[in-house]
């Protein structure tokens, strides 16, 4: 899968003022000649509790692409554990994936040994190109690991979490009750998007399908009642929602002017390009549902699965979603501001109130 950090995206340079100026409190980094470990841990905030965030394993373009992703991603995560009203802060962990064969297990213990190192300032979990094994790995290392096999598969949680908030965002703006003959266009088909479209369907949606790997989305053909459209032209589709499920940094001044929709609402994480390229969606009168805010679903799983919170529990925040995204929404409407910008106001507000 192609990175979205490589190209010519503008990263900066200097990465500490960056994060100085974007509130990090700290950025750990790690090498491991005999494993071949490469990792960063990024925190942005312990203010409300630990930092908890996934690990990421995944190939970059550059070091300073890898770093930009774990501040990005630990900057977010601090405000999706503040709408979600969970005792964390904001952290997340990226391995850069080597081109050259690697062993798993012991690289994957290798970075428990680096989590463990902080003494619990950062929990880690499952993300984007890691699996439950891998989180058993670290945890024989380190006991501040979420998502472990025994524990269960996030992915429905996360699936459901954009499940409600999709549902919100017809409801705000298309005055629709039901998703029935909504058309929603899926980019993306990991383990969130699978769980996601399946719900979609039962829900009597209308459903597009997209997905980088050609081979591997046309599978889903005879599988299910889907349009696949070729991954390029997934933008300029005529839908309801679009909904992105995979990788970052999808929405930018290229792709924005392209979108022939009246609400963004997916799982994928930094889904903005820049925080700027709300104010287009904005300007478009295209609803875009705050990332952090629709996706919460995986991180109060695994928050918790952490704290031994019963299922019914975490199913009824998750699917609580609805509401916080409708009252974004309307702040939305009433300030005439794009909705990214409130979340950030409301996540703020939530901070100040819990510290």
């Amino acid at each position: 899968m192609t990175n979205p950090l490589s190209g010519s995206e503008d990263i900066p340079i200097d990465f500490l003022q960056y994060a100085q100026t974007k509130g990090h409190e700290n950025i750990y980094y790690k090498l491991d000649s005999t494993t071949g470990l490469v990792a960063i841990i990024a925190i942005h905030s312990t203010r409300l509790g630990p930092a908890l965030g996934g690990c990421r394993y995944t190939e970059y373009s550059s070091n300073r692409a890898a770093i930009y992703d774990a501040l990005r991603l630990s900057r977010s995560m601090t405000s999706k554990a503040a709408l979600a009203q969970l005792p964390h802060g904001g952290g997340k962990s990226v391995i850069i994936k080597s081109r050259t064969p690697q062993d798993r297990q012991a690289l994957f213990e290798s970075f428990g040994r680096f989590v463990n190192e902080l003494n619990g300032k950062y929990i880690t979990a499952v993300d984007s190109g890691t699996t439950l094994e891998d989180m058993e790995a670290i945890g024989h290392q380190t006991r501040y690991v979420a998502s472990l096999p025994s524990q269960g598969e996030p992915s429905p949680f996360a699936a459901l979490g954009v499940f409600r908030g999709i549902e919100a965002a017809v409801q705000f703006k298309l005055q629709r009750d039901s998703l029935t003959d909504v058309h929603v266009a899926v980019q993306g088909i990991g383990k969130v998007g699978h769980v996601l479209v399946q719900s979609l369907l039962e829900a009597g949606a209308k459903v597009s399908i997209s997905d980088i790997n050609g081979q591997f989305i046309e599978q889903y053909r005879t599988q299910w009642p889907v349009t696949v459209v070729p991954h390029n032209q997934i933008y300029q589709l005529e839908c309801d929602v679009f909904a992105p499920c995979a990788l970052g940094n999808v929405l930018n001044t290229k792709t924005i002017p392209q979108l022939n929709c009246q609400i963004v609402a997916g799982a994928a994480n930094n889904q903005l390009g820049h925080d700027s390229d709300g104010l287009l969606l904005h300007q478009r009168n295209i609803l875009y549902a705050p990332d952090y805010v629709i996706n919460a679903g995986g991180l109060m799983y695994a928050s918790g699965r952490y704290f031994n919170k019963p299922d019914a529990q975490i199913t009824q925040k998750t699917r609580a979603i609805y509401e916080v995204l409708l009252e974004i929404f309307d702040r939305a409407q009433q300030q005439d501001a794009p909705t990214n910008f409130i979340a950030n106001q409301l996540a703020n507000e939530k901070i100040a109130q819990q510290s």
